[in-house]
């Protein structure tokens, strides 16, 4: 089979496992196209090979643009998979399934590099792994996919908003309440942080506090709770505002604790006027919780963002007793964006500054991470993680947590490289990292040549644009489609 071919037939797999599963094939169909997209981003010659399985024109513009709308795909499970989770679904498995085939057909779209190989197998175990999730959520706002072929008027699922939102979805009545010990804990176990960990500490006191003169009917000042997050990439900012989410709940102050993640493709429509209702079409999604808003300046650009903004205003006005906004990005682009609508600024009293990570962060980031993943990194690998991680520019462009995570899913993938010709390796030799496996050897290229041209990485710095704050790197080890049996 072509991969074209492979391409369309994973999915109808998706819009099979959609119908089987009670939500609209032809959301579910254009959801697997934006997540194709999104894997295929970097590979050579993938663009045209999925506008000939979507049946798209010759441009390369779709492609493109749901490949943007999906890129949080590439580390969170997808909208639908999402709701079906969080609904109990017994067929969210068998969804999963068929998504975690379409990532395996992306990468076959062209000749895909052994890192997108490698980041690609991480995505298809985010989908694989979020169907056994146990504690039920909420699900994601639907994107709104474009033309007919990748979704169009009909492309939503069976159960949402008319503006394409999936309707909230209370938590089980069956799962024990979290405690704000058990909460603070959790906060407290992050890397590093430890401005923002006292921050969030004091807030959720003052709150606290609050809320106690509140209900003994004491006079009380009022208080703003929404947030901004100030910080370079991969500092933890969405963890710790899904964190923020569940202490709010566990305060009494929000009624599900849930987060809806945003950025301003979500927020803003092609039209004056279609961008108000689909603001507060996500609003209302996120009501109960904490809708974090990410790289919020890109609302600062045109009038059609300022719509948003002024929308965003009064939703929460509106709103006020049971959501809590976040809203993230650069500090200098986060000020000029804050300025935008004279009654945003006076309801973001609180700023959280997230520091880049130390050199030893990030080796504790990275020996987590894979030790998650069930690696075993030996001591001479994270000190030569430590020495790798000191070298690198610490500008906007680092990614932090992230770079932590990528270097990690290549070094995976150098310790199959390595182990190549061993017939069968013993448990420590399939666990242990060393210190070859973060950095390419002299012969890389000429060994790679002799493995049907498929080699280990060269070692790359930067990270990749939306690997997850929250999220060690999955075993990267295996390609996809290997991964697909077992999911």
């Amino acid at each position: 089979m072509s991969p074209v071919d492979e391409l369309r037939a994973a999915l109808d797999a998706v819009r099979d496992a959609a119908s089987a599963a009670g939500i609209d094939p032809t959301a579910a169909r254009s959801e697997g196209a934006a997540l194709a997209a999104a894997v295929a981003e970097a590979v050579p010659g993938a663009a045209t090979a999925w506008n000939e399985a979507l049946g798209e024109g010759p441009g390369l513009g779709p492609f493109f643009e749901q490949a943007a709308v999906a890129r949080r795909w590439r580390s969170a499970p997808t909208a639908l998979l999402s709701g079906l989770v969080a609904n109990g679904s017994p067929h969210a498995a068998a969804y999963a399934s068929a998504l975690v085939r379409v990532v395996a057909a992306a990468c076959d779209l062209g000749p895909a590099p052994i890192d997108v190989i490698a980041r690609a197998s991480a995505t298809a175990a985010v989908q694989r792994d979020a169907a056994q999730e146990p504690v039920p959520r909420r699900a994601e706002p639907q994107p709104t996919y474009r033309g007919s072929a990748v979704g169009g008027p009909a492309g939503h699922a069976a159960e949402t908003t008319s503006a394409g939102v999936a309707p909230a979805t209370a938590a089980s009545n069956d799962e024990p309440a979290e405690t704000l010990d058990e909460l603070l804990a959790e906060l407290d176990a992050l890397v590093g942080l430890e401005r923002v960990k006292r921050e969030v500490r004091r807030q959720a006191q003052l709150l606290r506090v609050a809320k106690l003169r509140q209900d003994a009917g004491l006079a009380t000042p009022t208080i703003t709770r929404h947030l901004v997050f100030l910080g370079n990439p991969g500092t933890g900012k969405t963890t710790v505002a899904r964190l923020v989410a569940r202490l709010y709940r566990a305060l009494g102050l929000l009624s599900e604790g849930h987060l809806v993640e945003v950025d301003r493709s979500e927020l803003v429509a092609g039209y004056l006027g279609q961008t108000a209702e689909k603001t507060s079409a996500v609003v209302a999604s996120a009501v109960g919780g904490v809708l974090f808003v990410d790289e919020a300046y890109g609302l600062a650009e045109d009038q059609y963002g300022a719509e948003a903004v002024t929308t965003l205003v009064k939703d929460m006005e509106d709103h006020r007793d049971d959501l809590v906004v976040v809203v993230a990005g650069y500090p200098g682009p986060m000020a000029r964006f804050l300025a935008v609508n004279p009654g945003l600024e006076s309801r973001f009293s609180t700023t959280l500054e997230f520091d880049d990570y130390s050199d030893a962060e990030l080796r504790e980031i990275f020996d987590r991470a894979a030790r998650k993943a069930d690696f075993a990194p030996s001591p001479e690998c994270l000190a030569q993680f430590e020495r790798i991680a000191s070298a690198e520019v610490r500008d906007e462009g680092f990614g932090n947590g992230r770079y932590a995570r990528n270097v990690l899913d290549q070094a995976i993938t150098r310790h199959a490289w390595r182990l190549r010709d061993v017939e069968e390796p013993s448990l420590d030799q399939l666990r242990v990292l060393l210190p070859d496996d973060l950095v390419a050897g002299p012969d890389d290229d000429a060994e790679a040549s002799s493995a049907d041209g498929a080699g280990p990485p060269q070692h790359e710095a930067s990270a990749g644009p939306d690997d997850p704050d929250d999220h060690p790197t999955a075993d990267s080890s295996a390609r996809p489609d290997q991964l697909e049996e077992s999911a």
